[in-house]
C-alpha cells in the first residue's frame, strides 16, 4: 500500500508527546510515498474524509484540529494553537514588507532599464514587426523571456510594477523552499528554512529588482520542488519532465543558472534512491533528457546569435581585477549565516547516523551556496555578486532549517524544548536586521538619474540626429526618444542608421569593454553625433579619448554639466552645424 510519510530513523511505536499532540518535526528524514505495512504508526497519504494527519506520528485527528496539531510546535511557542499555514504566512508578510520598502528607494538601475526597455521593443517587434537590436548577442539570458514579462508589468504600474513582479517570484521561491524542507524534515524545519532564506539581504533585494534574477530563482526552485516531491516507488515521469522543462526555462532566462542543474539532478537522484537504483536512474535520465532536448531545441531555434550570446556572457566572460578574498568576503557577509547552519546540518546528519543518503543530500544542498561565490571568485569580479548568490542560498536554507530543527529536538521534551524553540525564533532577529540593512544598501548603491533625465529630456526632444551616451539604456528607458533605438550609441559601439553597429570592443575585453577609439574618432570628426553625454566613470580611458576628439572638432560645445551622485559628473556636448 502507498503511504504518505515514512519515519526513517524514528521509532514507529513512539507515542505522542504529553498533551495529546505529536511532535510534528524533528531530526527524522521525511519522505513522501514510502511503502510500509499497516500499523507502523504511519497514516495513508489520503486520509479518510474529515480526518487529518499529525506529521511523523500517524496520530489520526479530526479535520477541525488537524491544522492545530500540524503546527503544534508553533502553538506551544506563542501559547495558543494556530493554523498550520500561519508560520509561513508570517514569513511571507515580513519578506514582502521588507522588500516593498525598497521599491521606491531609487531610480532604475542600469540592468533594470536595459531589460525593461528591451522588453518594450520586443513587444513592438512581436505586435508591429518593428526591428530590434541584436539583444541575444550580448544579453546573459534570452531576451524573449523576462524582458517582455517585465515590460508588461512596467506598462501597468511603471518601474514599481516591474519590481513588484520580482517580489511575487521571490515570495513564490520562499513558499517552495518551505514546502521542500517540510517534505524532507518537517514543518518546524520548513519554518526556519523559509525564514532564513526570506530574510537574507540578497533575497530582499531581488524582491524589489526588475531583472531576470528573481524569475530564474523561482524557476530553479520550482524544478527542485518537482524533483523533491516525487512519490516514492513510482517513475514520477511527469514530475521529472516538469523539472527538466523548468530547468531549461530557467537556463534560458538566465544562462548562469546552468551552474545549478547538477544540484537539481543529484537531489532527484538521492530522493529516488529508496525506490531502488533503477528507478533513481530512470528518473534522472528522464530529467536530463528533457532538459537537454529543450536546450538544444532552443539553441537551434535561436541560431548563431544566441550561441554567440551564450558564449560571450557565460563561457568566455572577460575576467575582472577584484581580489578573490574580496569576492569571498562579501559573499560570506551576505549569506554566511545560512552557510554555517547548512554545514551544521551536514555534520549533524553524519554524527547522528542518519545514513549516507541523507548526509549526502544535506552536503549537496549546503555546497550549492558556494557555487556562485566560487564562480565569481574565479572571474575576479564583484559585479552583480549580490544577485548571483541568492539561488545557492535557496538550496542551503533547506539544510540550515534541518540543523535548526535538530538543535531544537535535542532539547528535553516539554518546557525546555518550547523555550529552545522560542529562543531560535527570536534569534532570527539578527539575520533579519543584517538582511534589511544590506538590502537597503544594495538597492541604493547607484546614483539617482532623476536630474540627468530631467535635463536630458528636452535636449533629446529638440535635437534631431544621433546620440552618444556613455550608458544610454537608462535614458532610453525613461525618455520617449528611446523607442527609436537606431539613434542611440554607447561608448561600447556605434549604432548606424540601418541598425547595424560598428566600433565594437576588442574580443579580449568582452561585450562590456570599451569600444574602438579609432571608430569613435572617425565618426566624431564627421559630426555624426548631435549630442554626446560622457560620465567618465564606466569607460574612463575611452571617454578621455573621445573628449580630445570632441575638442578637435570645433562644432562641439559643452551644453550642460550634470552632477551624477558619487559616480562623477555627466558632461553633455552639443553639435552646432556650420552656418
Amino acid at each position: 500500500m502507498n503511504y504518505g510519510l515514512s519515519t526513517t530513523g524514528r521509532n514507529p511505536s513512539a507515542s505522542p508527546v504529553p498533551g495529546g499532540t505529536a511532535r510534528d518535526s524533528g531530526p527524522g528524514f521525511l519522505q513522501l510515498g514510502t511503502e510500509v505495512t499497516p500499523g507502523e504508526g504511519v497514516v495513508p497519504a489520503t486520509p479518510a474524509p474529515g480526518e487529518g494527519v499529525a506529521p511523523a506520528t500517524g496520530v489520526r485527528t479530526t479535520r477541525s484540529d488537524a491544522g492545530a496539531v500540524a503546527s503544534s510546535w508553533w502553538g506551544r511557542v506563542v501559547g495558543v494553537e494556530v493554523p498550520a499555514w500561519l508560520p509561513l504566512l508570517v514569513v511571507l508578510v515580513v519578506q514582502a514588507v521588507a522588500s516593498v520598502r525598497l521599491v521606491a528607494a531609487d531610480t532604475a538601475f542600469q540592468d533594470e532599464a536595459t531589460y525593461l526597455w528591451a522588453g518594450h521593443l520586443e513587444w513592438a517587434h512581436l505586435l508591429h514587426g518593428w526591428p530590434v537590436p541584436p539583444f541575444a548577442s550580448y544579453f546573459s539570458g534570452a531576451p524573449v523571456i523576462y524582458p517582455p514579462l517585465g515590460a508588461l508589468a512596467d506598462s501597468v504600474a511603471g518601474l514599481a510594477g516591474a519590481r513588484l513582479l520580482s517580489l511575487v517570484f521571490m515570495l513564490g521561491s520562499t513558499v517552495l523552499v518551505w514546502d521542500v524542507s517540510r517534505r524532507l524534515s518537517g514543518r518546524r524545519a520548513a519554518f526556519f528554512s523559509a525564514a532564513l532564506f526570506a530574510l537574507l539581504g540578497p533575497t530582499l533585494h531581488l524582491g524589489a529588482f526588475a531583472t531576470y534574477d528573481a524569475l530564474s530563482v523561482f524557476l530553479v526552485a520550482a524544478a527542485a520542488w518537482c524533483a523533491a516531491s516525487a512519490r516514492e516507488g513510482s517513475e514520477a515521469a511527469g514530475r521529472m519532465a516538469a523539472a527538466g522543462a523548468l530547468l531549461a526555462l530557467a537556463n534560458a532566462t538566465a544562462y548562469s543558472t546552468a551552474l545549478f542543474d547538477p544540484v537539481v539532478v543529484i537531489v532527484a537522484l538521492l530522493i529516488a534512491l529508496p525506490s531502488g537504483p533503477r528507478v533513481a536512474a530512470r528518473r534522472c535520465a528522464a530529467l536530463v533528457m528533457v532538459l537537454a532536448a529543450l536546450l538544444i531545441a532552443g539553441l537551434l531555434l535561436g541560431g548563431s546569435t544566441y550561441l554567440s550570446g551564450v558564449e560571450q556572457t557565460t563561457f568566455a566572460r572577460a575576467p575582472g581585477s577584484d581580489p578573490v578574498l574580496a569576492v569571498l568576503g562579501d559573499a560570506w557577509t551576505w549569506t554566511g549565516v545560512v552557510l554555517v547552519l547548512a554545514v551544521c546540518g551536514v555534520i549533524t546528519s553524519w554524527a547522528t547516523h542518519r545514513g549516507a543518503r541523507h548526509t549526502w543530500l544535506m552536503a549537496i544542498l549546503a555546497a550549492a551556496a558556494l557555487l556562485g561565490p566560487l564562480e565569481q571568485a574565479n572571474l575576479h569580479t564583484l559585479a552583480a555578486l549580490n544577485k548571483h548568490i541568492g539561488l545557492g542560498a535557496w538550496f542551503a536554507a533547506i539544510a540550515a532549517g534541518y540543523a535548526a530543527d535538530t538543535f531544537i529536538a535535542a532539547a528535553p521534551a516539554g518546557r525546555s524544548r518550547t523555550l529552545t524553540c522560542a529562543a531560535c525564533v527570536i534569534a532570527l532577529a539578527f539575520p533579519a536586521t543584517f538582511g534589511i540593512t544590506q538590502s537597503w544598501t544594495f538597492s541604493t548603491s547607484w546614483p539617482s538619474s532623476a536630474s540627468f533625465i530631467a535635463i536630458f529630456r528636452p535636449l533629446t526632444s529638440h535635437t534631431p540626429g544621433h546620440l552618444l551616451v556613455e550608458d544610454p539604456t537608462i535614458a532610453e528607458y525613461y525618455l520617449p526618444a528611446g523607442h527609436t533605438w537606431q539613434r542611440w550609441s554607447s561608448t561600447r559601439n556605434i549604432v548606424l542608421p540601418t541598425g547595424a553597429s560598428t566600433g565594437h570592443p576588442a574580443k579580449a575585453t568582452g561585450v562590456t569593454g570599451p569600444g574602438d577609439p579609432a571608430a569613435f574618432a572617425r565618426y566624431i570628426a564627421e559630426g555624426y553625433f548631435s549630442l554626446v553625454a560622457l560620465n567618465y566613470a564606466d569607460t574612463t580611458t575611452l571617454d578621455h579619448t573621445i573628449h580630445a576628439d570632441l575638442a578637435r572638432n570645433h562644432h562641439y560645445h559643452i551644453a550642460q554639466v550634470i552632477p551624477y551622485g558619487t559616480h562623477g559628473t555627466y558632461i553633455i556636448y552639443r553639435y552646432k552645424a556650420p552656418q
